[in-house]
């Protein structure tokens, strides 16, 4: 177990903080741009290919550095330093979390128990290029020699969003000979529906579990298996047609997959930050290996940028810290994560379970109960749907909600005047949810529209907007492999430096466990094999419900 530390809420740089912010609570935003007209410029900075601008917060330059100093009194730098070398970051489990490496280049030497992993994370890459190469040429091919034209990624959890995220994040770097889907969820009409649409012959699957006893996985698997069977496909020809990726190989060569054709996972990389191993070969398949290799390296520029920039410019830094600020100083609930960019539709899912599962905790390392709260409630979507639907909760709401708008200065698809407007909305968002609109400046606005002065006087107080609504917001030239791959890496470290802060594991997930122990349990008695206690008479009685329905 680590050290013990000083109690959070005790250090000084906290009751610090806890000062600041009460000044804070009577300084609109807006006086800050007017009172120093260089805050735009001071408030924004680069790494790995990303801009942040992060002007439009409640924040002064004596906060952000108390905020650091805060940052800097928890060892994030001796923490930062052991994350990088294979130090115990998983404590509860007891092994390092490394996905860093995974992205490492080759002439690296990162060590576990003594032993220098990078060759092996290296050998997995080339034997993932020998794939996709082979089945781009068509020397790989399904049982009846026809060309795979379709690539089917059976995971769920990191095993899912992660890829599903990228795949579609960079369709525009399609290569177009293989169409990609996904199955998760344990709900039949996902199976069903996606291999509907699919030709057995000139399918490839992809089993995604690093134990290969996930249940939604093993059975999603088990399924699309005898699909392939009754559909023309034979016991000998599933190792055409299906490949797996998992730590068990035993288990993958019971289901009827060879060993060669088995990718490995590794103890020291959690599901959600594992699409930069063997579980990306949805993307690497989809685009190509130059383009997984770009993702690579853009989540590598920014390890180097988040171990080497000054804390003050380092991007994953500071915006950690600022949700730090208004979680537990200005009681923000959730955080809004706004991208503009209809590519980019499933990041909010991913980064749900990224920081979610990561800091969804109520103990320190050392297990004592924590006396300040851990991670917010992240969501979500795509702009500008968003601002005909719960942006309305943000600007006018009683809650308070920090947003990250996430946009690129050029698109890929230039039409019209579409992504100038695009933008134009993202902009006016931000500065609506930073400026606001005063009680006064509506009525005067429904007075130069011709509202006489009680009418005026009556809807001011609705169309007024208090403002002081904090936002970041993130920029990039365009979206791209190397801009996809620092944009994750950025959400990765900025969930890291939090748990640092709190002093939590965020590499384990034990209410995730506690969830699938108590469901293996249930199953049995929802199929009758099992007539023991559900443990409480609620539960009891939907499995009577169940199986009184459902003929069983």
């Amino acid at each position: 177990m680590p050290e013990t530390r000083a109690a959070l809420t005790n250090r000084p740089e906290w009751q610090t903080l806890q000062k600041m912010k009460t000044r804070l609570e009577q300084q609109p935003m807006r006086a800050m741009f007017q009172q120093d007209p260089d805050r735009a410029r001071r408030y924004q900075i680069e790494g790995a290919g990303l801009s942040l601008d992060f002007s439009r917060n409640r924040l002064t330059d004596d906060c952000l550095e108390q905020l650091l100093n805060l940052a800097r009194a928890c060892g994030l730098r001796e923490r930062r330093a052991a994350l990088f070398t294979g130090g115990q970051a998983n404590v509860t489990e007891q092994r390092p979390a490394l996905h860093t490496a995974l992205r490492e280049c080759a002439q690296a030497e990162v060590r576990v128990d003594g032993q220098n992993i990078i060759p092996e994370i290296h050998h997995t890459l080339e034997r993932m290029e020998a794939l996709v190469q082979s089945i781009h040429a068509g020397n790989r091919t399904g049982h009846t020699g026809a060309r795979f034209t379709d690539v089917v990624s059976i995971g769920i959890g990191g095993s899912f969003l992660g890829p599903k995220l990228a795949v579609e994040a960079l369709r525009p770097y399609w290569q177009g000979s293989l169409d990609c889907h996904f199955i998760a969820n344990i709900d039949g009409t996902d199976v069903t529906e996606t291999l509907a649409m699919l030709n057995p012959e000139t399918t490839l699957f992809l089993v995604q579990s690093k134990s290969f006893r996930t249940q939604e996985t093993l059975e999603n698997s088990l399924l699309a298996r005898q699909w392939f069977l009754d559909h023309g496909g034979t016991e000998k020809a599933v190792a055409q047609h299906f490949i797996a990726v998992t730590a068990n190989v035993d288990e993958a060569l019971r289901f009827g997959i060879k060993a060669d054709h088995t990718f490995p996972m590794w103890d020291w990389v959690g599901g959600r930050y594992s699409l930069w191993s063997a579980i990306g070969l949805p993307v690497a398949l989809t685009l190509g290996m130059k383009s997984f290799k770009a993702l690579l390296s853009g989540a590598r520029a920014m390890d180097k940028h988040f171990r080497e920039a000054p804390d003050r410019e380092n991007l994953p830094v500071v915006m950690a810290m600022l949700s730090i600020w208004y979680n537990n100083f200005w009681g923000a609930e959730s955080h809004a994560v706004l991208p503009y960019d209809e590519y980019l539709k499933y990041l909010p899912e991913h980064l749900q379970q990224l920081d979610m599962e990561s800091n969804g905790k109520r103990v320190t390392q050392g297990g004592t109960g924590v006396d300040y709260h851990t991670g917010p409630v992240i969501w979500g979507g795509v702009g500008a749907n968003g601002q005909h639907a719960y942006h309305q909760l943000i600007h006018q709401g009683t809650r308070l909600i920090p947003a990250d708008f996430i946009i690129p200065l050029r698109s890929h698809n230039p039409v019209a005047r579409h992504h100038a407007t695009l933008f134009a909305n993202c902009l006016s968002q931000a500065r609506a949810m930073m400026a606001g609109k005063t009680e006064t400046e509506a009525e005067e606005e429904l007075l130069a529209s011709g509202a006489d002065k009680t009418t005026a006087r009556k809807l001011a107080p609705h169309k007024a907007i208090p403002g002081n609504r904090p936002c970041n917001i993130l920029l990039m030239d365009q979206l791209s492999p190397e801009t996809l791959g620092a944009l994750i890496a950025l959400y990765e470290h900025r969930t890291f430096v939090q748990s640092v802060i709190w002093d939590i594991d965020c590499f384990d997930q034990w209410g995730v466990e506690l969830g699938k122990q108590i469901g293996n349990e249930i199953l049995p008695m929802l199929l009758g094999e099992n007539g023991g206690s559900a443990g409480d008479a609620a539960t009891e009685n939907l499995i009577r419900l169940f199986r009184s329905r459902s003929g069983l």
